[in-house]
């Protein structure tokens, strides 16, 4: 080989070393923002249950591992609770529209947040790994309260919020049903869409690189976080889900995979042009319609578990 061969090899390994360390270090940092939501930094709401007519109090609990989450506290005309949980990087206030829609209809409404997001402590998302424990103390809040019957306390999540919702009620079974708004079916499924859509980049080859480091940072496995491993475990109690044709956020095929992968009894609502968790306010009738129905079959009906 000749010497000038042997420059040209060597520049070509140093511009390739330089431009893979260029590319971890910034995977590495959209990872950290991926997994990281400093209180300096979140989405607070802007407003509170009483600008929707409601009565409510600001409540509080403390997870197993020692953090105190923030939360609302709507009573039931009805003896039966829907816990409300937002979407990722979202806070309370995502949920008060459909917090109205459910008391009109007699339901008591806890809307709650989770580690890491609105006034709740903590930094790091996990996507589920850790909030198990703060569905926990929500749930075990919402059972103990005043005027609620124990046994009539159902789910309701947006995005993230629903893909949490489905692995709590895969090991509780004291929950009487689900609805998930726009659930990712796992983080492997929608990792591409969502890392597009949260910074900007393309999935190749970023997308495997950040989950990479986010894995390492946050303390979990992606294919752990699979909401088609929990969902059949969920039956007999009924599972609502709702999936629009326009999500840019996750995954948009989430809900037909989440859907095939549970048991009876299921319903998919799947509207091509409704986007990431605008059913409440695209189709706010039908919304009211399905939902309503929804609830009062689960919890008119005690399910048989095998």
């Amino acid at each position: 080989m000749t010497r000038w061969m042997q420059r040209l090899l060597g520049l070509v390994f140093v511009a390739a070393a330089a431009g893979l360390a260029t590319l971890s270090v910034v995977t590495w940092q959209r990872a950290q923002e991926l997994i990281s939501n400093p209180e300096a930094a979140r989405t607070l709401p802007a407003q509170t249950p009483r600008d929707y007519g409601l009565s409510y109090r600001d409540v509080t609990v403390r997870t197993a591992d020692g953090l105190t989450l923030a939360g609302w506290w709507i009573p039931p005309v009805n003896g039966a609770v829907v816990i409300a949980q937002h979407g990722y990087k979202a806070n309370r206030g995502e949920m008060l529209n459909e917090a109205a829609m459910l008391h009109a209809h007699g339901y008591g409404v806890l809307v709650t947040s989770v580690r890491a997001h609105d006034r709740s402590e903590g930094d790091v998302i996990t996507f589920g790994a850790r909030e198990m424990l703060d569905f926990e103390a929500w749930f075990t809040f919402a059972r103990t309260q005043f005027g609620v019957n124990p046994d009539r306390v159902a789910l309701l999540g947006n995005s993230m919020g629903g893909t949490m919702a489905i692995q709590f009620a895969a090991r509780t079974p004291a929950v009487r049903g689900v609805i998930a708004n726009s659930a990712f079916s796992s983080l492997e499924d929608t990792v591409e869409t969502s890392v597009r859509f949260f910074t900007g980049l393309p999935p190749f080859p970023f997308a495997p690189m950040i989950m990479f480091w986010a894995e390492r940072q946050a303390g979990f496995s992606a294919t752990a976080i699979d909401a088609k491993r929990w969902i059949a475990q969920i039956s007999p109690r009924p599972v609502l889900l709702m999936q629009g044709g326009n999500d840019v956020v996750i995954s948009p095929d989430s809900g037909q995979r989440l859907f095939a992968a549970a048991r009876e009894p299921k319903e998919l609502w799947s509207e091509p042009d409704v986007r990431h968790t605008a059913f409440d306010t695209a189709l706010p009738a039908e919304y009211e319609r399905r939902v309503v129905a929804f609830l009062r079959g689960a919890f008119e009906k005690r399910p048989r578990v095998p």
